[in-house]
């Protein structure tokens, strides 16, 4: 059992407003995955949306203008716990219909970290993880599925005596396509 737990955020640019017609099966589409999430094993929390089944936040990335996106911000007792979730669940046909709300992009939109315990994160600090991760690509403070790091109580020195190295090794369910880990058992 390690002291942290994995933050997870996903944000997506819808592509009409949330209050036109138009995008109501996304908002009923989220509500049923989210509430499909609450009730995993290793679920923890999630951002609660002010109003309806999206939370929507003004995020400002990069030198792109600000971007009014629908926010899935989660917390997770491991990786594990969250590739079960996202790899494992029906999910789907709610995802496949992506195309038809949101705004294509090549940028990341998700990353994940690690935070203590009981840490609640805001659209602040995932905000600020998206943006880390866009410029510096995955590292120990945002990284992705494709290239996990283990909770700060499990990185491995390689050199004794200077400071934390990380070592590479598979992550996740091995029945599932795992992503890669720059972890000790993580």
């Amino acid at each position: 059992m390690t002291g942290y737990h994995l933050a997870q955020v996903n944000i997506a640019r819808v592509l009409t407003p949330l209050d036109s017609p138009a995008p109501d099966d996304i908002v009923a589409g989220l509500a049923p995955v989210s509430d499909l999430g609450d009730g995993q094993p290793g679920f923890v929390w999630r951002l609660q949306p002010e109003q309806g089944a999206a939370a929507v936040h003004t995020f400002r990335l990069d030198a792109e203008a600000d971007l009014t996106v629908i926010v899935n911000l989660t917390v997770w007792e491991s990786a594990d716990a969250l590739a079960d979730f996202v790899f494992r669940n029906d999910q789907g046909a709610f995802l496949r219909r992506r195309r038809e709300w949101f705004h294509p992009t090549d940028r990341a939109t998700n990353a994940l970290w690690w935070v203590p315990a009981g840490h609640r994160p805001g659209t602040p600090e995932a905000e600020e993880r998206v943006r880390h991760l866009r410029t510096h690509g995955p590292t120990a403070t945002a990284f992705t599925f494709r290239l996990t790091f283990p909770p700060p109580d499990r990185r491995i020195s390689l050199v004794p005596g200077s400071g934390t190295e990380l070592a590479a090794e598979p992550a996740g369910p091995a029945d599932v396509d795992a992503p890669r880990s720059l972890a000790a058992g993580g």
